[in-house]
């Protein structure tokens, strides 16, 4: 009996060690797959930020170019500032813009929300319901709408000045850009606004997103009927030459074709009027980007909002100092920097990479809080080293392409007018980014506004009194962040901003002891469904797609930086070489090695085919014949160029003449360097007039020029 009894719990310490073994084993295992998951999780998300700042950048450089064509040169082949005076100018005189809604008539067949003014709760939720239905408001009513809003943010301080003491809480949302059931979410979640419910939204309302004139409708209607509970911020994207390349005027212009022009020429009115902090109790501010170490509220306090129609719109005082700066280095013999592309190209990344380093959050050593304070008198003001810009002798170069980003605008310790000063602190406000490390740099990363660090901040909040700091303008994967000792928070209210699945969104609230309170949450069809793994994936494809379609619009130059490494031609390089290479021309900072088993295949003896990193792409089917760099060329900046377009498209009908497609060339060749003699031009416009009117139909001209991935191909095939 005690030999049974010896013998079997000898079995059961083994089934149990087995059984510990197997468990760790389990654990380890599963340990290393979720390690995994997070690391594709991470690089996926580097992948969509760097290639949404690079855009950022190309959109702040398009719009430079602009502004300086505008004020400095009375001809561009006869008519360069024709083309654009009318996108950066206003058009109709400030007092004529106004009531012209009375003349509209509204038909019994419109089926839509009739809005009464003043308006009322039930008008909010009327409109609510409408939207929810997939209704759209009728022109009259919008611009009505927007007519009240207009006079009513004329009477707003620049800084709303809120307490806690009239409400329990007030909610404080981020970034919305133009997606609707975001919005609708929070309400559900957290009620609509009311005397007892006050909100604060912080800027982004628009772009990006298919319902930005739906979110307008909505804020504007319950900033109406609850002025004292309802406060809306200036964000970035509240700009209308932002609004060009991120999709608002075109979603404005489809939806309200016939007074389309009308609406974003309010709107326009009515974002330069928004407010552009809010302080709560005297404690807690509210920006929609940051602030730099020049950032003063009691300044910003008596600025003229409404002059600063685009933070991207440079004051013309800017120009004449960059003008003179010209003669000044021309008087020293200064030559451009295009002589030593390579030297600037690599100085470039070096500062985009500080840049990246620098949002990390990471803890900052004496010696690089020195080094930032060093480059940044005022931040933003001065690059560590010349500043190139463009001349007039520089028209036909890519040196048109240097115009300086909006934190370096006029290469200068101080502005030189109260204008510029007004415009650098709206830019700061709107544009800028926390760091980790101590001082204040240029946000070279986005182009536009500073990196600002904990110190900055702490002597922001020292010097008026204040105990937090709140912004938006980062997408954060759980919805916010905290940083800066937790002095700054991050709020972004976009859930699946760059796919579905990537983020969720998030919004705060602060009652009268300012502790903040997050709420999560995330807008689903079908993600729910799917296994984390699968979740992962489905957001890593769709950044991979988006990062080989840069490396096709790259190819030629990508191909030419693998060659210089590829000594003996055989059609291999080192991986090393292969992320150097990577890196020099495409400049987004990503972890090229760990990519590379998603972008390229691998030799038997370890190294990178190279050409395999263009195989799952090619180009779409083009209906014109052209050679092949202007075919790249078209690629890559198919974006600028349908800016261009829409510009000279003032009827926004998708259509136009072929004088001014030509015109549209002599301004994307003077931006872009793209050397293209009369007679192509004559050439491709007569082919692309495919029915022979006089008109090119330039979407259908621009929809040959996508990119078309091998993949999907094969699963519609399947399919």
């Amino acid at each position: 009996m005690g030999c049974g009894t010896s013998v079997a719990t000898e079995n059961q310490g083994k089934i149990s060690e087995k059984a510990m073994k197997a468990a760790v084993l389990i654990q380890r295992w599963y340990r290393r797959y979720i390690a995994r998951l997070e690391m594709r999780r991470r690089y996926t998300w580097s992948i969509f930020q760097s290639i949404e700042y690079a855009g950022e950048q190309e959109q702040l450089q398009l719009s430079s170019f602009f502004s300086f064509m505008l004020d400095n040169f009375t001809q561009l082949s006869g008519n360069g500032p024709d083309l654009i005076s009318n996108l950066l100018e206003p058009e109709v005189s400030e007092g004529s813009r106004g009531a012209q809604f009375e003349g509209i008539l509204v038909s019994d067949s419109y089926c839509g929300p009739r809005l009464s003014f003043p308006l009322t709760v039930s008008d909010t939720n009327a409109l609510l319901g409408a939207f929810k239905a997939q209704q759209t408001l009728h022109a009259r009513y919008l611009l009505q709408l927007l007519h009240e809003t207009k006079k009513f943010l004329k009477q707003m301080p620049n800084i709303i000045r809120l307490s806690t003491s009239c409400a329990k809480e007030i909610t404080i949302c981020g970034d919305l850009h133009g997606r609707l059931d975001d919005l609708l979410l929070i309400f559900y979640k957290n009620g609509l606004p009311s005397t007892e419910n006050p909100y604060v939204f912080n800027g982004d309302f628009v772009d990006r997103g298919k319902k930005s004139v739906e979110i307008l409708v909505v804020l504007f209607a319950f900033l109406l009927v609850y002025p004292d509970h309802m406060h809306l911020n200036r964000g970035n994207h509240e700009d209308h030459i932002m609004n060009l390349r991120y999709g608002f005027t075109k979603e404005v212009m489809q939806k309200y074709r016939v007074h389309g022009r009308e609406i974003l020429r309010l709107l326009q009115d009515i974002f330069s009027l928004l407010p552009l902090a809010t302080i709560i109790d005297d404690k807690v501010l509210i920006v929609h980007g940051g602030i730099s170490n020049m950032t003063d509220l009691d300044f910003v306090g008596s600025i003229e909002r409404h002059k600063v129609k685009s933070a991207l719109r440079l004051p013309r005082q800017s120009f004449d100092h960059m003008g003179l700066e010209w003669e000044r280095r021309e008087a020293k013999g200064y030559q451009d920097t295009q002589s030593s592309g390579r030297s600037r190209g690599e100085t470039t990344r070096k500062r985009r990479s500080r840049s990246r380093k620098n949002s990390s959050g990471s803890s900052s050593s004496s010696s690089s809080s020195s080094s930032s304070s060093s480059l940044c008198s005022p931040c933003g003001s001065l690059h560590p080293g010349p500043t190139p810009l463009p001349s007039p002798g520089l028209l036909g170069r890519t040196d048109i392409l240097q115009v300086p980003f909006l934190d370096s605008v006029v290469a200068m310790a101080t502005p030189h007018s109260r204008e510029e000063e007004e415009w650098k602190q709206v830019v700061d406000l709107l544009w800028s980014d926390p760091k980790g490390q101590n001082g204040c740099t240029p946000n070279t990363f986005r182009g536009g506004g500073c990196y600002f660090g904990p110190d900055v901040t702490r002597r922001l909040l020292q010097k008026h009194g204040l105990r937090l700091l709140v912004r938006s303008h980062e997408c954060k994967q759980e919805g916010y962040e905290l940083c800066h000792d937790d002095q700054v928070i991050t709020i972004f209210s976009a859930s699946n901003y760059y796919e579905e699945g990537s983020n969720r969104g998030a919004y705060l609230k602060l009652g009268p002891d300012l502790v903040p309170r997050f709420f999560q949450y995330q807008v689903s069809r079908c993600t729910r469904k799917l296994t984390l793994h699968q979740r992962v994936s489905v957001v890593e494809s769709s950044a991979l797609k988006a990062l080989k379609e840069k490396l096709f619009a790259h190819r030629s130059e990508l191909m030419t930086a693998f060659q210089q490494y590829d000594e003996d031609s055989k059609g291999y390089i080192s991986t090393s070489d292969w992320a150097k290479a990577m890196e020099s021309v495409l400049r987004l900072d990503l972890p090229w090695r760990t990519l590379r088993p998603r972008l390229a295949r691998l030799t038997p003896d370890g190294s990178v085919e190279y050409q395999s990193c263009f195989e799952d792409v090619c180009p779409g089917q083009p209906t014109i014949q052209i050679s092949p760099n202007l075919a790249e060329t078209l690629y890559r900046y198919r974006t600028d160029l349908e800016i261009i377009f829409n510009i000279i498209d003032k009827d926004h009908s998708g259509l136009i003449s072929i004088d001014e497609f030509r015109q549209t060339w002599k301004l994307f060749s003077s931006h872009l360097n793209v050397d293209v003699d009369d007679r192509t031009i004559e050439d491709l416009a007569r082919t692309i007039d495919f029915n022979k009117d006089g008109s090119i139909d330039f979407n259908e001209f621009l929809e040959a020029f996508r990119v078309v991935h091998k993949l999907d191909g094969k699963e519609k095939q399947q399919g």
